[in-house]
C-alpha cells in the first residue's frame, strides 16, 4: 500500500512492482493549476528580469553612445528613480485594493466559483509584473549612481517603463470596469464552456462514442482506490488507453469529471490484464483538488451561471433582470449542448478497435436540470423569470434533434405546475404562462395564441397588444 492510495488485490496475484520514482500526472496537473491561479509567480519573474534588465543597461551606459539628450546629473536621476519606485508601490498597492473589491463584488453577487477564473486572468498578472519589473529595475539603478556615474540609458528606459504601467494600469481598469457586470462574466464563462464542450475537454474531443459498447461482463481483478478525497478535476485518457493497452485490461471509471470522492473511493476498476498494471501509476493519471475546474468540465461553466442566476432571485437582492440576462447566455450553453454528441458513455479503444477505457458522460438531460431546475424553484414566483423561461424551452423544442425533445417538454411541464401553484389569479397565471425573451417587454402579435391555464384565447386588441383573456 502506498502513502497516496490504496487498491483491492485478489489472492494469488504477484506482489512485485516496480516502485514508480517520476512524478505523476495528476501532481503536474495540479502544479499547472496553482501556476494558473498563483497572483505571484508571474510578478516574481517581473522582478528577476527587471534585476536583468537593469544590468544590461548599466553595461550598455559603458559603451557611451547615447545622445546628450540622454543624459542626466546624478541628482536628478536619483530624483526620477526614487519617485519611480514610489509610485510602483503605490500602484501595486491600488491593484491589490482592486483585487480586494473584486473578491468581495463576487463572493456576495456573483458567485465564488467566478473567482477560480478571476485569478488566471492574464491582463492582471500582466499589470502586477510590470509594476514589480519596473520597481526592481529603477531600485537597481538607483544603487548604481554615483557622482562621476550615471545609468543615463537605464534612467530613459525607466521613464519609458513608467508609461506602459501607466497605460496598462488604464486598460486594466477599462477591463474590469466593464467586465465585472454580471451579464458580462456570464458571456466570458459561457463561452469558455462552450469552448471546452466543442473543442477542448478530451474526454470528449479524444473518446469515441459507443454508447452501445457492452461493458466488461467479468468481475474487476482489481479497484483502485485513493486515500485522499476531492473533486475530479481531470483524466489523462490518453495515457490511460496506453496504460491499459499495454497490460491488455480494460479501465472502467466510476465517477464523473467532478464528483467529489471522499476517501478509500475506488476510483477505477480493472477487467482483465496480465500482468496487472501498477495501481500506483494508473491513479496518478487522475487529477483530484479542492475544487472542479473547468478544464475538462463544461458542466462547470453552467454550474457558475446557475450560481449568478440564483443569487439574483434571492429576497435580500430580488433582481429578475440580472436572472433574465444569465438566461440568455444558457440558452446559447443549451443549444450548443444539445447539438454536441452527449452519449452518456464514453469508450475508448485501441488501434485495432478492443475497448480500453470505459469514462461516464454527461447526456442531455443531465445538462438541461442543472441549467433550468434551480432557476423554475428559485424564480417561479417572478412573472419574468417564468415567461423568460417558457421562451428558453420552446426555443429548444423548435432547434434540438428529435431525441432530446421529451426532456424538454418534461421542464415544460414542471415550469407550467411551478406557475400554477405560485399565481391563483388566472390574470396573472396567464401572463406567466406566456413564453417572452425578453421577460417582459417582448409584445405579441395581433392573432397569436395565449394560455391562461389550461385554455387558449387570441389577442384581439386593436394594436396587437397583449390582453388577458376574458
Amino acid at each position: 500500500m502506498t502513502a497516496e492510495h490504496r487498491f483491492h488485490r485478489p489472492e494469488g496475484q504477484a506482489h512485485g512492482r516496480r516502485e514508480h520514482t517520476v512524478i505523476s500526472w495528476a501532481f503536474t496537473f495540479r502544479m499547472r493549476q496553482y501556476v494558473k491561479a498563483s497572483l505571484w509567480i508571474v510578478p516574481l519573474f517581473g522582478i528577476i528580469l527587471g534585476v536583468f534588465l537593469a544590468e544590461c543597461a548599466i553595461a550598455a551606459d559603458r559603451a557611451d553612445w547615447q545622445p546628450n539628450g540622454w543624459r542626466y546629473s546624478a541628482t536628478t536621476a536619483s530624483g526620477v528613480l526614487s519617485a519611480i519606485v514610489g509610485a510602483m508601490v503605490a500602484l501595486l498597492g491600488f491593484v491589490v485594493t482592486i483585487g480586494v473589491l473584486v473578491v468581495q463584488q463576487a463572493t456576495g453577487t456573483l458567485s465564488p466559483r467566478y473567482m477560480r477564473l478571476w485569478y488566471r486572468d492574464r491582463l492582471q498578472k500582466a499589470v502586477l509584473a510590470t509594476f514589480t519589473g519596473t520597481f526592481a529595475f529603477a531600485f537597481s539603478l538607483l544603487r548604481s549612481i554615483e557622482s562621476n556615474s550615471v545609468p543615463d540609458l537605464g534612467v530613459t528606459l525607466a521613464g519609458a517603463a513608467v508609461a506602459v504601467s501607466l497605460l496598462l494600469l488604464l486598460v486594466y481598469l477599462n477591463r474590469f470596469t466593464h467586465n465585472l457586470r454580471p451579464v458580462a462574466i456570464a458571456d466570458l464563462v459561457g463561452r469558455m464552456g462552450e469552448n471546452v464542450l466543442t473543442h477542448g475537454a478530451a474526454v470528449i474531443r479524444d473518446a469515441e462514442p459507443r454508447a452501445d459498447a457492452p461493458l466488461p461482463s467479468d468481475d474487476p481483478v482489481m479497484s483502485i482506490s485513493s486515500e485522499r478525497g476531492g473533486a475530479i478535476q481531470a483524466f489523462n485518457v490518453a495515457a490511460l488507453v496506453a496504460e491499459a493497452t499495454r497490460h491488455d485490461c480494460t479501465f472502467v471509471v466510476r465517477h464523473l469529471i467532478g464528483d467529489f470522492v471522499p476517501p478509500g473511493t475506488v476510483l477505477v476498476e480493472v477487467h482483465g490484464g496480465e500482468p496487472s498494471p501498477d495501481p500506483q501509476h494508473v491513479a496518478g493519471l487522475i487529477a483530484l483538488g479542492a475544487e472542479r475546474t473547468i478544464e475538462q468540465d463544461p458542466a462547470f461553466a453552467l454550474r457558475i451561471l446557475v450560481d449568478i442566476a440564483i443569487r439574483a432571485l434571492s429576497p435580500a437582492v430580488n433582481d429578475p433582470t440580472t436572472a433574465v440576462q444569465l438566461l440568455n447566455h444558457i440558452e446559447s450553453f443549451l443549444h450548443t449542448t444539445g447539438n454536441s454528441e452527449l452519449p452518456g458513455r464514453y469508450v475508448l479503444a485501441d488501434d485495432q478497435g478492443r475497448p480500453r477505457l470505459v469514462l461516464r458522460g454527461r447526456d442531455w438531460e443531465d445538462y438541461l436540470q442543472l441549467a433550468v431546475c434551480e432557476i423554475r424553484e428559485y424564480g417561479a414566483s417572478s412573472v419574468q423569470v417564468c415567461r423568460r423561461l417558457r421562451a428558453l424551452l420552446e426555443g429548444l423544442l423548435d432547434s434540438l434533434p428529435p431525441a432530446h425533445r421529451p426532456a424538454v417538454r418534461a421542464e415544460l411541464e414542471l415550469l407550467r405546475e411551478a406557475v400554477d401553484r405560485k399565481f391563483a389569479d388566472p390574470v396573472r397565471r396567464a401572463l406567466a404562462h406566456t413564453a417572452d425573451s425578453q421577460g417582459i417587454g417582448g409584445r405579441h402579435r395581433p392573432g397569436e395564441r395565449t394560455p391562461r391555464g389550461d385554455q387558449w384565447c387570441r389577442d384581439v386588441s386593436p394594436r396587437g397588444r397583449e390582453r388577458p383573456c376574458r
